[in-house]
């Protein structure tokens, strides 16, 4: 059995890192500005070194298993957020929010996403405790969800948050334009709501899609609460610095989403055999665990984690040089 990290070490990591999440809000909304690449790039390493960091000190503090499973669960995580970078993209796109103040926008959608995940991991170690047959839903669902990855785009989900959008402005008063990165403003003399209040919602809903989606899957490399809200909490931080890195990149990158489904399918089955070798369900192999169903661990899911990604990556940049050769090549016959 795991030991169990040390109360004084999980305590001052996510106050820390509450202060950290902090400090990025306050900057974010006093210093609105679209950030270099440059600027981006530093940030995003700067999150992911503490990330590395951090799973060093939990090798010393704790355990390899701990830092093996923090730094997994860290990668899944970060996978999957990135695809929420995807639909940020169109939400930005869709509402017209003007780039200086897409900082802001961000910054919050990233709040909204911890909140919820955090909702969601306390109900998931409560099922996990009290119900140990849920690891068959959870991962048949993570299956569901990798077909759906596979074979649906981002366009569909945003279109399914249409009808609250439409519900709001029916029954709301929201101006035309944006006033800076005001909820409210004056139109008329009247205090009226701006867009923002409209894309704060649509953002909220699709991190709650997210989060349904994310948290089962971290389960399948950890039921340890404290790890798997750490590694959501690194997994998001940075997330608004590396939209601006990838820019425009991030919807040309075709294949991604085949390694996030590939993701989501491996830990889905992972979450059954585990199901299977722990069965205390009485229809299925008279109540008693089934020998054959292996127990996968944590560093070869880590490998594969990381190698769905490193390809899916790899042969998304090898289409858009094969795609940029061929315009020139049209270009020059022409």
């Amino acid at each position: 059995m795991q030991i169990a990290l040390p109360v004084w070490f999980e305590i001052s990591s996510l106050v820390i890192l509450v202060v950290i999440l902090a400090a990025d809000l306050v900057l974010a909304y006093r210093r609105p500005h679209i950030p270099s690449t440059r600027e981006s790039a530093a940030w995003v390493s700067i999150y992911v070194g503490l990330a590395l960091v951090f799973a060093v000190l939990m090798l010393v503090v704790g355990s390899v298993d701990h830092a093996a499973q923090f730094i997994a669960g860290w990668v899944t995580e970060y996978s999957l957020s990135i695809d929420n970078l995807f639909v940020f993209v169109i939400i930005m796109a869709r509402f017209s929010v003007p780039r200086k103040y897409q900082q802001e926008v961000l910054m919050v959608g990233i709040i909204i996403a911890l909140v919820l995940r955090g909702i969601f991991i306390l109900v998931g170690v409560q099922l996990i405790e009290n119900l140990s047959w849920i690891f068959y839903i959870f991962g048949a669902f993570l299956i569901y969800t990798a077909v759906r990855q596979a074979f649906e785009n981002h366009e569909d989900m945003d279109k399914t948050e249409s009808g609250v959008i439409r519900f709001l402005r029916k029954h709301i008063a929201i101006s035309a334009h944006f006033d800076g990165s005001k909820l409210r403003t004056v139109v008329g003399g009247k205090k009226i709501f701006t867009p923002i209040l409209v894309v704060f919602i649509a953002i909220g809903t699709t991190d709650l899609i997210f989060a349904v989606d994310s948290i089962p899957a971290i389960f399948g490399i950890t039921t340890d609460p404290f790890i798997v809200f750490t590694a959501n909490i690194f997994a998001l931080m940075g997330l608004r610095q590396l939209f601006f890195l990838l820019g425009d990149l991030i919807d040309k990158l075709v294949y991604l989403h085949y390694g996030i489904a590939f993701i989501l399918a491996f830990i889905g089955a992972k979450l059954v055999s585990h199901a299977l070798h722990t069965n205390e369900l009485s229809f299925i192999n008279g109540g008693k665990g089934v020998e054959w169903a292996p127990e996968i661990g944590t560093w070869t899911s880590l490998a594969l984690i990381v190698t769905s990604m490193a390809v899916a990556t790899a042969a998304s940049l090898l289409k858009i040089r094969r795609d940029k050769r061929r315009a020139v090549l049209l270009a020059a016959e022409n």
